[in-house]
């Protein structure tokens, strides 16, 4: 008797051991480990760094009620490095380890295909076209069981809210879902970003969001999607970073390096760039002459762009009234091919705006109606988070040559400048002098560390015409007077901040030209980099950003509503150099509201052992260029 029941023990204990299957893959440097377990009813992971959990044991899910069979694994390793067409970095380095799961889930095969990096995992499916697919429902979820002492920042609408306990994330009234990312912040040292990437590969999907599970803390969703037919495709990738410091989140690589490989073969008419608009700049009068909507406004923006060396002038919305049928009424002040030609002269590249709310031109004839017009890109709005629609409209404007970039609460799309270089920014945030609930100093600081993590954002920073903008005398300025917080060195610096493969300059010529010493800085700065780096940061307080082309290197710090003074170690120099810094810094007596124009600018020589002491105003700034001594 006793040697049946120790047979039937170990039986059931070996059954158990099959039943649960365990897999275990590092980061290339150790530190990061995640664990997938496999049982025939449940698929979960489990995911630490440097020893401390990140995540608990957390459910994945594809297929809705779903039962598993693990057929085989692979695991290699990547180490690889590629170019951007444009971006942070001109190298992007590519090292990871990486487990293919091949499953069986609901008798369908499927690859689970998870990558570690030492800064972040991600997390996606691949399906083979197979017989069986059609009428399947996919629910991807990955959910994340973590520490109820973090702090959440969450983006809810183009604001960004926070600092949340885990558990208020989903309480109260309103909607019971998040946008990604989603940032929570740890003890001192930790910090970890909820996110997808490579959304413009996975055709069949839309953006995920960040919803309450039953089973853990948080969940990363994507909407629900029923095949239609047999045929394979892939999943999205979901993304967890972790990093020390916040600021690392922004210039953290995993979820480019996830994102397809660029699928254009010729690249070379694609430009990162800086340039003028129009928007902000309505009923601006300078005693002489009054912007408008006009030709004779935009050939004064395009002889500034000649003379400033800005690349782009982007024409907002109104240069047309009405679009219909692939016909297109312009509106009667606007001589548009006088203005193109005019730009052509100059040298300068014309961006025209487009939305729906004017009727609808066709798609399959606008970009190519675009092209005919001599602009070289579309500035598309109110179409929203539209997945579809923005995949067609990136295509669309590539097989044209037009780069494209979204506003109005667009689709994230992370990673697509990767794939696609033409889609060059999007307002996924808040543009400047937009809602003052969402645009001040503390906020902006906030989507710098929250909403940029996605990838390239057009916020429109630069103005330097404050003290104008805060009379309420623009047409386009806040609706409620001295309410624009930021010294102009802030504004300088939030443009080196905020990563764009469009910088966009939203003020008047003549605000430029008053402070033509200031706005050397924006002259010199390019919109593509050799190498970026968060220097110092800390949520909501201050951010300070560094980036390299070529030998100098650019540094913007923005401040928040509190008078501080920063060090900033320059130990990011080349050791062997001497340079010589140009320091853009506030006057003593500067102030975000009161006293917004003031500022002093001075040289210094410095190396790779100094100290810079950024003192900043409220509302205030500093920025510096820091050029090799030959």
């Amino acid at each position: 008797m006793i040697k049946k029941l120790y047979l039937i023990v170990l039986t059931l204990s070996s059954l158990s051991i099959l039943q649960a299957q365990n897999y275990s893959i590092s980061s290339p440097d150790g530190k990061a480990v995640f664990q997938l377990y496999c049982t025939p009813s449940t698929l979960s992971y489990s995911l630490s760094w440097e020893k401390e959990s990140i995540a608990d044991k957390s459910e994945i899910q594809f297929f809705q009620t779903s039962s598993y069979k693990v057929l085989g694994k692979e695991s290699k390793k990547i180490n690889a490095s590629w170019k951007p067409v444009w971006g942070q970095s001109s190298t992007v380095e590519d090292r990871c380890n990486e487990l293919t799961l091949h499953l069986a889930i609901n008798n369908i095969k499927t690859d689970l295909i998870c990558r570690v990096y030492d800064d972040g995992i991600g997390i996606r499916f691949a399906v083979a076209g197979q017989n069986n697919l059609k009428g399947k429902k996919i629910d991807f979820r990955l959910d994340l069981n973590t520490a109820s002492s973090a702090k959440a920042y969450h983006i809810k609408g183009q604001n960004v809210l926070g600092p949340l306990a885990i558990n208020e994330l989903f309480s109260g009234e309103g909607k019971k879902t998040k946008i990604q990312p989603l940032v929570l912040e740890y003890h001192e040292g930790r910090h970890v970003s909820l996110l997808e990437s490579d959304l413009y590969t996975a055709k069949l999907f839309r953006t995920a969001i960040i919803a309450k599970p039953s089973t853990a803390s948080l969940s990363l969703q994507s909407p629900l999607v029923s095949l239609t037919n047999d045929n394979g495709f892939v999943s999205p990738w979901k993304v967890i970073l972790f990093e020390k410091t916040v600021g690392d989140l922004v210039t953290n690589n995993v979820p480019i390096n996830l994102a397809a490989p660029c699928k254009l073969k010729n690249t070379q008419w694609i430009k990162a760039g800086k340039g003028l608009w129009d928007w902000r700049v309505h009923g601006y009068d300078n005693g002489d002459f009054k912007y408008g909507i006009d030709t004779k406004s935009y050939l004064r923006y395009i002889d500034f762009c000649s003379e400033y060396n800005i690349d782009y002038f982007t024409i907002d919305d109104h240069w047309f009234k009405s679009a219909k049928d692939g016909k297109m009424d312009i509106s009667p002040e606007v001589d548009i091919k006088k203005v193109m030609d005019y730009a052509k002269s100059k040298n300068v590249k014309i961006i025209l705006y487009y939305d729906r709310k004017k009727g609808n031109y066709g798609d399959d004839k606008l970009f190519a109606f675009y092209r005919s017009l001599a602009s070289v890109g579309m500035k598309y709005g109110f179409m929203g988070n539209n997945t579809a629609f923005t995949r067609n409209a990136i295509d669309e404007a590539a097989k044209e040559n037009l780069l494209i970039f979204f506003h109005d609460g667009p689709v994230p799309m992370t990673g697509v400048y990767r794939t696609m270089p033409n889609m060059v920014s999007r307002e996924y945030c808040h543009g400047q002098q937009d809602g003052r609930r969402a645009f001040t100093p503390s906020t902006f600081i906030k989507m710098a560390l929250v909403n940029a993590i996605s990838g390239p954002l057009d916020q429109s920073n630069g103005n330097f015409g404050i003290n104008s903008i805060n009379s309420g005398i623009r047409e386009k300025g806040p609706r409620k007077t001295n309410s624009y917080n930021a010294t102009v060195v802030s504004e300088v610096a939030r443009t080196l901040v905020i990563f764009s493969g469009l910088v966009t300059l939203p003020d008047a010529p003549e605000e430029y030209r008053k402070k033509s010493d200031l706005f050397q800085f924006l002259k010199e700065m390019p919109a593509t980099w050799d190498e970026s780096k968060v220097i110092q940061s800390k949520m909501g307080e201050y951010i300070a950003t560094a980036r390299r082309s070529g030998d100098t290197w650019f540094v913007g710090t923005v401040n928040n509503e509190n008078k501080k003074t920063l060090d900033l170690a320059l130990d990011f120099l080349d050791s062997k150099k001497k340079y010589e810094a140009t320091i853009f810094e506030d006057a003593a007596d500067a102030h975000g509201l009161e006293n917004p124009e003031v500022y002093k600018i001075k040289k210094q020589k410095v190396n790779a052992k100094t100290s810079i002491k950024a003192s900043m105003a409220v509302g205030g700034g500093h920025a510096m260029i820091i050029k090799a001594l030959r």
